[in-house]
């Protein structure tokens, strides 16, 4: 009898804004008021998991966790078996402008109403919109965490930028605040396969959000989406070729959802300045129902804590020094 080789795995994970953040970095009023779809919006994503027998990782916002509003949908994230992991606290994309005082008291904070709530303490983060920092490494190897998962390798970033700029109604200075959202150009350089961050004696492990090998194009599930607003056929075509690829350079993808990944238009209608977002909702659960179908036959699909513990155990990583974003030095406090 002939024995089926086994998968190689890829990571999954969810980073849960909430409605309030993107309309806060959009620039948008009444984002101070939390306005909230968690309670549409995750049903809907456990059930897709549940059914595809997918466990992730989602990173949760800790402002969510600390409103009541929240709790019962964030509970039952937990209660499904997933991992918990750190998205901040007030979801800030300058994260990296943060002094390491002010890190510290950020990821504390969102620590402790995330482990109250569901009961997990986190042990791997994202920084929101991708942003890290030497700083911010630091803090997160001195309370323990396992894993950080900002770096997103892509020569896109910019333009990405240059979208939420031209769509939004923000003023000079808090354009200037986020003009490090997404990343630079020279971001595209950066790895695309698990190293550590060496920090003096101390190492962390980093898994970046995987783009297109070589290319270094998004391959993330919101950019499927948004290629699929123009041709569904194209987009599955080019997922097939980014899964190829991936295996072909020995890469174990670890991708990327977001919660309007699960919303359309009919859902949320104020968010209609995001990519794909002029969608129905039917139309977008469908493509996404495709696409991780997908990659879950092509890879046995893990939590991003189960890839960083395996891929300590399997390999010698690479080793890096991490330096600060260019002209981006945190503020003393």
């Amino acid at each position: 009898m002939k024995t089926l080789k086994p998968k190689p795995i890829a990571s999954l994970s969810l980073d849960l804004d909430n409605q309030w953040s993107y309309m806060k970095i959009h620039g948008d009023a009444g984002w101070d008021q939390f306005p909230s779809y968690l309670d549409v919006m995750v049903p809907r994503a456990l059930q897709m998991l549940k059914e595809l027998k997918l466990t992730i990782t989602f990173f949760i916002v800790g402002q969510d966790a600390a409103l009541d509003k929240n709790a019962a949908a964030l509970q039952s994230i937990a209660q499904a078996g997933h991992e918990i992991g750190n998205h901040s606290f007030h979801h800030e994309s300058w994260l990296h402008l943060y002094s390491e005082a002010e890190i510290e008291k950020e990821v504390a904070i969102a620590e402790s109403h995330i482990e109250r709530v569901t009961g997990k303490r986190p042990n791997g983060f994202r920084g929101p919109g991708y942003s890290f920092s030497p700083a911010v490494l630091r803090v997160l190897k001195r309370r323990g965490y396992q894993y950080d998962a900002s770096t997103f390798p892509t020569f896109l970033g910019p333009l990405a930028r240059a979208y939420y700029f031209m769509t939004s109604k923000m003023s000079p200075a808090e354009r200037e605040k986020r003009k490090a959202l997404f990343g630079s150009f020279k971001d595209g350089f950066q790895p695309l396969k698990p190293y550590q961050w060496r920090m003096g004696g101390d190492r962390l492990t980093e898994i970046p959000v995987t783009t297109l090998p070589i290319f270094k194009i998004p391959i993330h599930f919101s950019y499927l989406l948004y290629l699929a607003t123009y041709s569904p056929t194209l987009t599955f075509l080019y997922f097939r070729f980014a899964l190829w690829l991936c295996k072909l350079t020995k890469t174990q993808p670890s991708l990327l959802l977001h919660p309007l990944d699960f919303l359309g238009c009919d859902d949320v209608p104020e968010l209609a300045f995001f990519p794909a977002m002029n969608q129905p909702t039917h139309k977008k659960l469908r493509v996404l129902r495709k696409t991780l179908q997908m990659l879950a036959q092509e890879f046995t699909v893990v939590p991003v804590g189960y890839h960083a513990r395996m891929v300590l155990e399997t390999r010698h990583l690479p080793v890096k020094d991490p330096k600060p974003k260019s002209g981006m030095l945190p503020r003393e406090v």
